[in-house]
Protein backbone atom coordinates (compact mmCIF):
# COMPACT_ATOMS: atom_id res chain seq x y z
CA UNK A 1 0.00 0.00 0.00
CA UNK A 2 3.10 2.38 0.70
CA UNK A 3 4.34 1.97 -2.33
CA UNK A 4 1.70 2.00 -4.26
CA UNK A 5 1.14 5.66 -2.88
CA UNK A 6 4.29 6.23 -3.93
CA UNK A 7 3.67 5.33 -7.25
CA UNK A 8 0.64 7.56 -7.21
CA UNK A 9 2.22 10.61 -5.72
CA UNK A 10 5.34 9.96 -8.26
CA UNK A 11 2.64 9.53 -11.07
CA UNK A 12 0.70 12.85 -9.86
CA UNK A 13 4.56 14.46 -9.68
CA UNK A 14 5.41 13.39 -12.97
CA UNK A 15 1.85 15.27 -14.34
CA UNK A 16 3.30 18.21 -12.71
CA UNK A 17 6.34 18.48 -14.35
CA UNK A 18 5.46 17.84 -17.61
CA UNK A 19 5.18 20.26 -19.86
CA UNK A 20 1.14 22.05 -19.69
CA UNK A 21 -1.13 22.17 -22.98
CA UNK A 22 0.30 25.35 -24.92
CA UNK A 23 -1.45 28.74 -25.69
CA UNK A 24 -1.65 28.49 -28.95
CA UNK A 25 -2.26 32.60 -31.23
CA UNK A 26 -5.06 32.62 -32.92
CA UNK A 27 -4.09 31.66 -36.41
CA UNK A 28 -3.54 34.58 -39.10
CA UNK A 29 -6.32 34.65 -41.36
CA UNK A 30 -4.74 34.89 -45.06
CA UNK A 31 -6.20 39.05 -45.36
CA UNK A 32 -4.10 38.94 -48.93
CA UNK A 33 -6.31 36.37 -50.19
CA UNK A 34 -10.06 37.69 -49.10
CA UNK A 35 -8.64 40.98 -50.55
CA UNK A 36 -7.67 39.62 -54.17
CA UNK A 37 -10.97 37.80 -54.16
CA UNK A 38 -12.68 40.95 -53.61
CA UNK A 39 -10.73 42.73 -55.97
CA UNK A 40 -11.46 40.41 -58.96
CA UNK A 41 -14.93 39.59 -58.24
CA UNK A 42 -15.49 44.19 -58.62
CA UNK A 43 -13.03 44.04 -61.76
CA UNK A 44 -15.48 41.52 -63.73
CA UNK A 45 -18.57 42.93 -62.28
CA UNK A 46 -17.77 45.95 -63.80
CA UNK A 47 -16.31 44.43 -66.82
CA UNK A 48 -19.54 42.80 -67.23
CA UNK A 49 -21.44 46.22 -66.50
CA UNK A 50 -18.95 48.74 -68.95
CA UNK A 51 -17.46 46.81 -71.04
CA UNK A 52 -14.45 48.18 -73.38
CA UNK A 53 -15.74 49.94 -76.27
CA UNK A 54 -12.12 49.47 -78.07
CA UNK A 55 -11.01 46.73 -79.93
CA UNK A 56 -7.51 47.09 -78.30
CA UNK A 57 -8.83 46.49 -74.74
CA UNK A 58 -10.24 42.94 -76.04
CA UNK A 59 -7.21 41.10 -74.61
CA UNK A 60 -8.09 41.12 -71.31
CA UNK A 61 -11.03 38.86 -71.62
CA UNK A 62 -10.17 36.56 -74.68
CA UNK A 63 -7.38 36.40 -77.46
CA UNK A 64 -10.42 36.22 -80.19
CA UNK A 65 -12.14 38.99 -78.86
CA UNK A 66 -14.44 40.80 -75.71
CA UNK A 67 -17.06 37.95 -76.37
CA UNK A 68 -15.20 35.12 -75.46
CA UNK A 69 -15.24 36.55 -71.95
CA UNK A 70 -18.98 37.41 -71.57
CA UNK A 71 -20.00 34.26 -73.38
CA UNK A 72 -20.59 32.51 -70.18
CA UNK A 73 -22.20 34.99 -68.13
CA UNK A 74 -26.05 35.44 -67.71
CA UNK A 75 -27.50 37.47 -70.92
CA UNK A 76 -28.99 41.30 -70.01
CA UNK A 77 -32.65 40.59 -70.00
CA UNK A 78 -34.45 41.86 -73.15
CA UNK A 79 -36.84 44.12 -72.62
CA UNK A 80 -40.61 42.47 -73.85
CA UNK A 81 -41.75 44.64 -77.00
CA UNK A 82 -45.04 45.77 -76.39
CA UNK A 83 -48.20 44.77 -79.39
CA UNK A 84 -47.81 47.85 -80.82
CA UNK A 85 -44.09 47.38 -81.69
CA UNK A 86 -44.21 43.75 -82.46
CA UNK A 87 -46.83 45.09 -85.42
CA UNK A 88 -44.89 47.67 -86.32
CA UNK A 89 -41.38 45.80 -86.76
CA UNK A 90 -43.38 43.23 -88.15
CA UNK A 91 -44.37 45.29 -90.92
CA UNK A 92 -41.62 47.15 -91.35
CA UNK A 93 -39.32 44.20 -91.98
CA UNK A 94 -41.41 43.33 -94.23
CA UNK A 95 -41.20 45.85 -96.62
CA UNK A 96 -37.81 46.45 -96.24
CA UNK A 97 -37.33 42.54 -96.87
CA UNK A 98 -39.78 42.79 -100.18
CA UNK A 99 -37.94 42.85 -103.17
CA UNK A 100 -37.81 47.07 -104.94
CA UNK A 101 -40.53 47.69 -107.39
CA UNK A 102 -38.55 47.61 -110.64
CA UNK A 103 -40.19 50.43 -113.45
CA UNK A 104 -39.74 50.65 -116.60
CA UNK A 105 -39.66 54.56 -116.51
CA UNK A 106 -38.14 55.40 -113.26
CA UNK A 107 -38.36 59.08 -111.86
CA UNK A 108 -37.64 61.12 -109.18
CA UNK A 109 -40.23 62.36 -107.61
CA UNK A 110 -39.05 66.64 -106.52
CA UNK A 111 -41.25 67.67 -103.55
CA UNK A 112 -41.35 71.33 -102.69
CA UNK A 113 -42.51 73.00 -98.69
CA UNK A 114 -43.54 76.16 -99.45
CA UNK A 115 -45.36 78.76 -97.99
CA UNK A 116 -46.73 80.25 -100.96
CA UNK A 117 -45.14 80.80 -104.63
CA UNK A 118 -41.70 79.62 -104.96
CA UNK A 119 -39.27 82.49 -105.77
CA UNK A 120 -36.44 80.71 -107.49
CA UNK A 121 -39.23 78.34 -110.06
CA UNK A 122 -37.48 79.75 -113.43
CA UNK A 123 -34.15 78.52 -112.10
CA UNK A 124 -35.95 74.78 -111.98
CA UNK A 125 -37.83 75.32 -115.20
CA UNK A 126 -34.26 75.42 -116.93
CA UNK A 127 -32.76 72.67 -114.47
CA UNK A 128 -35.85 70.31 -115.21
CA UNK A 129 -35.32 71.20 -119.09
CA UNK A 130 -34.52 68.22 -121.54
CA UNK A 131 -35.47 65.68 -118.57
CA UNK A 132 -39.03 65.49 -118.91
CA UNK A 133 -40.59 61.86 -118.21
CA UNK A 134 -37.64 61.29 -115.53
CA UNK A 135 -38.91 63.49 -112.80
CA UNK A 136 -42.47 64.62 -111.26
CA UNK A 137 -43.11 67.55 -108.71
CA UNK A 138 -45.20 68.23 -106.17
CA UNK A 139 -45.86 71.88 -104.08
CA UNK A 140 -46.81 71.63 -100.46
CA UNK A 141 -47.89 75.88 -99.86
CA UNK A 142 -49.22 76.20 -96.14
CA UNK A 143 -50.35 79.82 -96.44
CA UNK A 144 -51.32 81.28 -100.06
CA UNK A 145 -52.32 79.25 -103.11
CA UNK A 146 -49.02 79.89 -105.58
CA UNK A 147 -48.59 81.35 -109.05
CA UNK A 148 -46.80 79.48 -111.39
CA UNK A 149 -44.35 80.78 -114.41
CA UNK A 150 -43.04 77.38 -115.10
CA UNK A 151 -45.35 74.23 -116.50
CA UNK A 152 -43.77 72.09 -115.06
CA UNK A 153 -44.99 73.43 -111.70
CA UNK A 154 -48.55 74.10 -113.15
CA UNK A 155 -51.38 71.88 -111.65
CA UNK A 156 -48.93 70.13 -109.69
CA UNK A 157 -50.09 71.43 -106.12
CA UNK A 158 -51.34 68.84 -103.55
CA UNK A 159 -53.81 69.37 -100.35
CA UNK A 160 -52.04 71.33 -98.09
CA UNK A 161 -52.53 72.45 -94.59
CA UNK A 162 -51.14 75.05 -91.96
CA UNK A 163 -47.02 74.77 -91.30
CA UNK A 164 -45.85 76.16 -87.80
CA UNK A 165 -42.25 76.04 -87.98
CA UNK A 166 -40.88 73.34 -85.26
CA UNK A 167 -44.12 71.55 -84.73
CA UNK A 168 -45.02 68.57 -85.39
CA UNK A 169 -47.05 70.02 -88.71
CA UNK A 170 -43.53 70.18 -90.39
CA UNK A 171 -43.63 66.20 -90.23
CA UNK A 172 -46.90 65.90 -91.46
CA UNK A 173 -46.49 68.22 -94.55
CA UNK A 174 -43.66 65.86 -95.64
CA UNK A 175 -45.63 62.82 -95.00
CA UNK A 176 -48.62 64.31 -97.08
CA UNK A 177 -46.29 65.10 -99.97
CA UNK A 178 -44.92 61.86 -99.64
CA UNK A 179 -48.17 60.19 -99.76
CA UNK A 180 -49.08 61.70 -102.87
CA UNK A 181 -45.82 61.22 -104.57
CA UNK A 182 -46.45 57.54 -103.70
CA UNK A 183 -49.16 57.32 -105.90
CA UNK A 184 -47.37 57.08 -108.87
CA UNK A 185 -45.24 53.87 -108.93
CA UNK A 186 -42.73 55.16 -111.21
CA UNK A 187 -41.88 57.47 -108.54
CA UNK A 188 -38.56 55.31 -107.22
CA UNK A 189 -36.68 58.06 -105.47
CA UNK A 190 -38.19 61.28 -103.38
CA UNK A 191 -36.31 64.55 -102.72
CA UNK A 192 -37.62 67.14 -100.26
CA UNK A 193 -35.50 70.17 -101.12
CA UNK A 194 -31.11 65.09 -94.84
CA UNK A 195 -28.45 64.26 -92.61
CA UNK A 196 -28.51 62.16 -89.13
CA UNK A 197 -25.11 62.54 -86.62
CA UNK A 198 -25.70 62.33 -82.47
CA UNK A 199 -24.95 65.36 -81.25
CA UNK A 200 -24.99 65.57 -77.34
CA UNK A 201 -25.13 68.77 -76.74
CA UNK A 202 -28.40 71.06 -75.62
CA UNK A 203 -29.63 71.61 -78.89
CA UNK A 204 -29.02 67.40 -80.03
CA UNK A 205 -29.51 64.46 -77.38
CA UNK A 206 -30.62 67.34 -74.93
CA UNK A 207 -33.94 67.54 -76.57
CA UNK A 208 -34.74 64.09 -75.81
CA UNK A 209 -37.78 62.90 -73.49
CA UNK A 210 -37.38 59.94 -71.54
CA UNK A 211 -41.48 60.18 -71.87
CA UNK A 212 -40.65 58.22 -75.53
CA UNK A 213 -40.25 55.31 -74.07
CA UNK A 214 -39.73 51.94 -74.11
CA UNK A 215 -39.96 52.63 -77.74
CA UNK A 216 -37.57 55.29 -78.80
CA UNK A 217 -34.59 55.12 -76.41
CA UNK A 218 -31.98 58.04 -75.84
CA UNK A 219 -29.20 55.82 -77.83
CA UNK A 220 -31.03 55.55 -80.65
CA UNK A 221 -31.93 59.70 -80.68
CA UNK A 222 -30.15 61.17 -83.75
CA UNK A 223 -30.66 65.13 -85.49
CA UNK A 224 -30.85 65.82 -88.81
CA UNK A 225 -31.56 68.12 -91.70
CA UNK A 226 -35.40 68.31 -92.77
CA UNK A 227 -33.91 68.22 -96.11
CA UNK A 228 -33.84 64.42 -97.48
CA UNK A 229 -33.66 62.17 -100.06
CA UNK A 230 -35.05 58.57 -99.66
CA UNK A 231 -36.06 55.25 -101.76
CA UNK A 232 -39.49 54.26 -102.07
CA UNK A 233 -39.41 51.71 -99.43
CA UNK A 234 -38.35 53.91 -97.20
CA UNK A 235 -40.78 56.01 -98.13
CA UNK A 236 -43.40 53.56 -97.33
CA UNK A 237 -42.26 52.69 -94.03
CA UNK A 238 -42.57 56.73 -92.92
CA UNK A 239 -46.25 56.23 -94.46
CA UNK A 240 -46.98 53.12 -92.78
CA UNK A 241 -45.64 54.18 -89.82
CA UNK A 242 -47.73 55.21 -86.35
CA UNK A 243 -46.27 54.23 -82.91
CA UNK A 244 -42.95 56.29 -83.44
CA UNK A 245 -44.66 58.72 -85.34
CA UNK A 246 -46.74 59.57 -82.67
CA UNK A 247 -44.13 59.60 -79.54
CA UNK A 248 -42.74 62.42 -81.68
CA UNK A 249 -46.09 64.20 -81.93
CA UNK A 250 -46.84 64.23 -78.44
CA UNK A 251 -43.42 64.89 -76.65
CA UNK A 252 -41.26 66.47 -79.17
CA UNK A 253 -42.55 70.47 -79.82
CA UNK A 254 -40.92 73.65 -78.75
CA UNK A 255 -40.85 74.51 -75.27
CA UNK A 256 -41.99 70.95 -73.79
CA UNK A 257 -40.58 70.48 -70.36
CA UNK A 258 -38.33 73.25 -71.14
CA UNK A 259 -36.46 72.04 -74.46
CA UNK A 260 -36.73 73.00 -77.69
CA UNK A 261 -37.38 69.97 -79.65
CA UNK A 262 -37.83 70.54 -83.49
CA UNK A 263 -39.61 67.06 -84.82
CA UNK A 264 -39.25 67.83 -88.36
CA UNK A 265 -35.03 67.74 -87.39
CA UNK A 266 -35.45 64.24 -85.07
CA UNK A 267 -38.20 62.17 -86.29
CA UNK A 268 -37.02 61.08 -89.77
CA UNK A 269 -33.16 60.43 -88.61
CA UNK A 270 -34.05 59.06 -85.35
CA UNK A 271 -36.98 56.50 -87.22
CA UNK A 272 -34.19 54.88 -89.79
CA UNK A 273 -31.40 54.92 -86.88
CA UNK A 274 -34.21 52.39 -85.01
CA UNK A 275 -35.60 50.74 -88.25
CA UNK A 276 -32.72 50.46 -91.05
CA UNK A 277 -29.02 51.93 -89.62
CA UNK A 278 -27.20 50.29 -92.52
CA UNK A 279 -29.87 51.54 -95.13
CA UNK A 280 -29.26 55.62 -94.59
CA UNK A 281 -25.61 57.64 -95.86
CA UNK A 282 -25.77 59.97 -92.70
CA UNK A 283 -25.15 63.00 -94.65
CA UNK A 284 -27.69 65.33 -96.46
CA UNK A 285 -27.77 66.07 -100.50
CA UNK A 286 -28.56 69.21 -99.73
CA UNK A 287 -25.67 71.59 -98.43
CA UNK A 288 -25.89 74.78 -95.87
CA UNK A 289 -22.83 76.80 -94.57
CA UNK A 290 -23.01 76.78 -90.91
CA UNK A 291 -19.60 78.26 -90.49
CA UNK A 292 -20.33 81.37 -88.74
CA UNK A 293 -22.12 79.26 -85.71
CA UNK A 294 -25.15 81.41 -85.52
CA UNK A 295 -28.65 80.11 -85.17
CA UNK A 296 -29.31 80.29 -89.16
CA UNK A 297 -26.86 79.15 -91.46
CA UNK A 298 -25.49 81.81 -93.84
CA UNK A 299 -27.73 83.50 -96.41
CA UNK A 300 -26.00 83.93 -99.91
CA UNK A 301 -26.52 86.98 -101.34
CA UNK A 302 -25.77 88.39 -105.32
CA UNK A 303 -22.40 89.00 -104.31
CA UNK A 304 -21.51 85.82 -103.14
CA UNK A 305 -23.12 83.88 -106.04
CA UNK A 306 -19.85 83.65 -108.38
CA UNK A 307 -18.11 80.25 -110.45
CA UNK A 308 -16.02 79.45 -107.73
CA UNK A 309 -18.76 79.09 -104.96
CA UNK A 310 -20.23 76.56 -106.76
CA UNK A 311 -17.03 74.83 -107.24
CA UNK A 312 -16.16 74.71 -103.76
CA UNK A 313 -19.67 73.77 -102.98
CA UNK A 314 -19.42 70.86 -105.65
CA UNK A 315 -16.22 69.57 -104.58
CA UNK A 316 -16.83 68.99 -100.89
CA UNK A 317 -16.14 65.16 -100.20
CA UNK A 318 -16.61 65.33 -96.27
CA UNK A 319 -19.42 66.01 -94.05
CA UNK A 320 -18.97 67.79 -91.15
CA UNK A 321 -21.29 69.01 -88.03
CA UNK A 322 -20.27 70.38 -84.73
CA UNK A 323 -21.97 69.57 -81.61
CA UNK A 324 -24.13 71.84 -79.84
CA UNK A 325 -22.34 71.35 -76.01
CA UNK A 326 -19.68 73.07 -74.01
CA UNK A 327 -17.00 71.39 -76.36
CA UNK A 328 -17.66 72.57 -79.57
CA UNK A 329 -16.39 68.99 -80.85
CA UNK A 330 -16.08 69.06 -84.91
CA UNK A 331 -17.43 65.91 -85.89
CA UNK A 332 -16.62 64.48 -89.45
CA UNK A 333 -17.05 61.48 -91.92
CA UNK A 334 -16.21 61.10 -95.89
CA UNK A 335 -18.79 60.70 -98.60
CA UNK A 336 -19.23 57.40 -99.09
CA UNK A 337 -20.79 56.15 -102.31
CA UNK A 338 -20.74 52.59 -103.36
CA UNK A 339 -17.98 52.94 -101.03
CA UNK A 340 -16.31 55.46 -102.91
CA UNK A 341 -15.80 59.16 -101.68
CA UNK A 342 -17.24 61.51 -103.92
CA UNK A 343 -19.07 65.18 -103.79
CA UNK A 344 -21.56 65.11 -100.96
CA UNK A 345 -24.32 67.49 -102.52
CA UNK A 346 -26.51 68.18 -105.05
CA UNK A 347 -28.21 71.11 -103.69
CA UNK A 348 -27.62 74.09 -101.38
CA UNK A 349 -30.23 76.52 -100.14
CA UNK A 350 -29.72 79.66 -98.41
CA UNK A 351 -29.68 82.09 -101.79
CA UNK A 352 -31.74 84.70 -101.25
CA UNK A 353 -34.31 85.71 -103.87
CA UNK A 354 -32.16 88.52 -105.25
CA UNK A 355 -29.58 86.04 -106.19
CA UNK A 356 -32.10 84.51 -109.19
CA UNK A 357 -30.13 86.35 -112.37
CA UNK A 358 -26.96 85.45 -111.20
CA UNK A 359 -27.90 81.76 -110.67
CA UNK A 360 -29.37 81.68 -114.25
CA UNK A 361 -26.60 83.16 -115.97
CA UNK A 362 -24.14 80.29 -114.07
CA UNK A 363 -26.22 77.42 -114.93
CA UNK A 364 -26.35 78.48 -118.40
CA UNK A 365 -22.32 77.60 -118.33
CA UNK A 366 -21.44 75.54 -115.38
CA UNK A 367 -20.80 72.18 -115.29
CA UNK A 368 -19.91 69.81 -112.21
CA UNK A 369 -16.68 68.44 -111.47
Amino acid sequence: MKAEKVWRLGSMGDMQILPGSRHRPPMKKPMWIIVLVLFVCVFLICAYIYPPQSSSACYVFSSKGCKGFVDWLPPMPAREYTDEEIASRVVIKDILNSPAIVSKNSKVAFMFLSPGSLPFERLWDKFFQGHEGKFSVYVHASKTKPVHVSRYFVNRDIRSDQVIWGKISMVDAERRLLANALQDTDNQQFVLLSDSFKDPGPHGNGRYSDRMLPEVEVKDFRKGAQWFAMKRQHAIIVMADNLYYSKFRSYCQPGLEGKNCIADEHYLPTFFQMVDPGGIANWSLTHVDWSERKWHPKSYRAQDVTYELLKNITSIDVSVHVTSDEKKEVQSWPCLWNGIQKPCYLFARKFTPETMDSLLRLLANYSGP
